[in-house]
């Protein structure tokens, strides 16, 4: 049986068309190549969105070619669209898809007579992307991707919810839409002209146990009839929205071609707090666009601590062929624009902090992504019907541990930015840990005799419960820490009793 592999790169209708990919190819008999197997195809979905973008596709290009010189490597994406023969010169590559309406004729030409008009399935996560729309015509100074989606393409609203009812059948507990151009929803279908609101309003229908979130959309384009939908159903729509701000000066905004001023942003942001329960907000800011001034950055500054955004997803200006920005003056210089990308890293941090204590005693439903450890049968894990975290402690001596999102923001696989541990023993009596200084130790000597020990770095932490009796010994996570894009030490957490620690320099991993 032969074998594939794929690596993708990018956004969420990126990860959404691999997974599309990856049904056709199984459905023509080829499974996907074990770690260490050397495949016989290799697709590369490719994102080119920034430089470093294009960067990174080259990279695993030249690498997969050198690791398996054998493999047939296909490689489709955005890059694909924008530079097709600059990717078919490089080594190894057998094919450019340069036009993702091209994957259904692709896997008919490798044999597959009916190709998948859908998925039904989205590996082995919990939450399933479905992609509802293509394309995008906005046309802001910056983007390269209306020049390499530009056709507006909605999926019928039908083929939509057959394809909910599939992944809610195989178990999937979210479902997140996601579009090139989300709001743009339904405008190229025929009429009665159809929109984002009442896709959502059908998708709410569907029978199962499972929610809605929303990735990325325009303020401009959360009206009424959407947040009317959230605030009736906020159990099945998640209270969720990425609206991208990319900058709070509207000499900026004027400049990047976005569909708003400041001041219509904000007040869009308050009518979205009008309907809406504490709201999770997050959003998208460019930093160093040519010509940003410090007033025009501490405009943008003003307006992130104004909104009170729960995570900022900051990014430098990258400079991309053929759009109107590439050929603006006035470059930033790159220690600037660093020190502004830090210093919003930092104001994000501090807002994300005040949002996740806004959370503090509120009833919040959650998605349960992992278990680690054994659990008891019968139990779903530490939440109960609602989604709401309970306390647990016999787990038959041997201890375990869970883990879960601590806010709204779900989608995010960010670590808060502080500890937040707490020790459940057997007599309930619970303990919260402070923050330890890189390479420090922090430990507990509980009533149960047992010894909890937490090593890592002031930079970040991970909320979890630890669960059980003493005398469990182990590793329990290792989580690689990412600050403004570097990678951090890495942070260990462990328990132990007391006699098991003195025989043990380091944690049993």
């Amino acid at each position: 049986m032969p074998s594939f592999l794929i690596y993708t790169l990018g956004c969420k209708v990126n990860q959404y068309e691999s997974e599309y990919v990856r049904e056709g190819l199984e459905r023509l008999g080829f499974r996907e190549a074990s770690a260490g197997e050397k495949p016989d195809l290799c697709v590369i979905n490719t994102c080119t969105v920034t430089s470093e973008s294009d960067l990174k596709s080259r990279k695993i290009i030249r690498c997969l070619a050198r690791q398996h010189p054998e493999a047939r490597i296909i490689v489709m994406g955005c890059y694909a669209v924008r530079s097709p023969k600059e990717l078919a010169d490089l080594p190894g590559v057998a094919q450019v898809l340069s036009d993702k309406a091209q994957l259904p004729e692709w896997l008919r030409q490798l044999g597959l007579a009916e190709p998948p008009k859908g998925i039904s399935s989205f590996g082995r996560r919990h939450r399933a992307f479905v992609k509802v729309q293509d394309g995008c015509r906005q046309g802001c100074s910056y983007c390269i991707i209306p020049l390499v989606r530009p056709v507006l393409r909605s999926r019928p609203q039908e083929e939509v919810l057959e394809e909910i009812h599939r992944l809610v059948a195989a178990g999937y507990g979210e479902i997140v839409l996601t579009g090139v151009h989300l709001g743009q929803y339904g405008v190229d279908l025929p009429t009665p002209r159809q929109s984002l609101a009442p896709l959502i309003e059908k998708i709410l229908e569907v029978s199962g146990k499972f929610r809605v979130r929303l990735s990325s959309i325009e303020a401009v384009e959360v009206g009424p009839e959407l947040l009317r939908l959230m605030a009736e159903h906020p159990d099945r729509l998640c209270p969720h929205l990425h609206l991208p701000l990319q900058s709070g000066s509207d000499r900026v905004l004027e400049q990047m071609g976005r569909p708003y001023r400041l001041a219509d942003f904000l007040r869009l942001c308050d009518q979205i707090r009008a309907y809406l329960d504490n709201p999770a907000l997050t959003t998208d800011v460019l930093v160093g666009f040519p010509g940003e001034t410090e007033e025009d950055f501490q405009a943008t500054r003003r307006a992130v601590e104004q909104v009170g955004f729960c995570k900022l997803h900051v990014f430098p200006f990258s400079p991309r062929p053929g759009t109107p920005a590439a050929q603006l003056p006035n470059r930033i210089p790159p220690p600037i624009v660093r020190r502004r990308c830090t210093e919003l890293a930092e104001l994000g941090d501090r807002l994300r902090r005040r949002y996740l204590e806004s959370l503090l005693g509120r009833k919040a439903q959650v998605l349960l992504e992992e278990v680690l450890g054994p659990a008891r049968e019968g139990e779903g894990g530490p939440f109960n019907e609602h989604g709401s975290a309970r306390p647990d402690t016999s787990h038959d001596g041997r201890g375990g541990i869970r883990r879960w999102p601590c806010s709204t923001d779900a989608a995010s696989e960010q670590i808060p930015s502080a500890v937040n541990l707490r020790l459940v023993h057997q007599n309930n009596d619970p303990s919260f840990s402070e923050p330890c200084r890189g390479g420090e130790s922090v430990a507990w000597q509980a009533k149960d005799t047992s010894l909890y020990v937490l090593q890592g770095t002031s930079e970040r932490y991970a909320t979890v419960l630890l669960v059980g009796p003493r005398s469990w010994l182990g590793g329990l996570i290792s989580v690689p820490v990412e600050k403004s894009g570097q990678n951090r030490d890495e942070w260990v957490l462990w328990a132990a009793s007391a006699n098991d620690l003195r025989s043990s320099q380091e944690p049993a991993l």
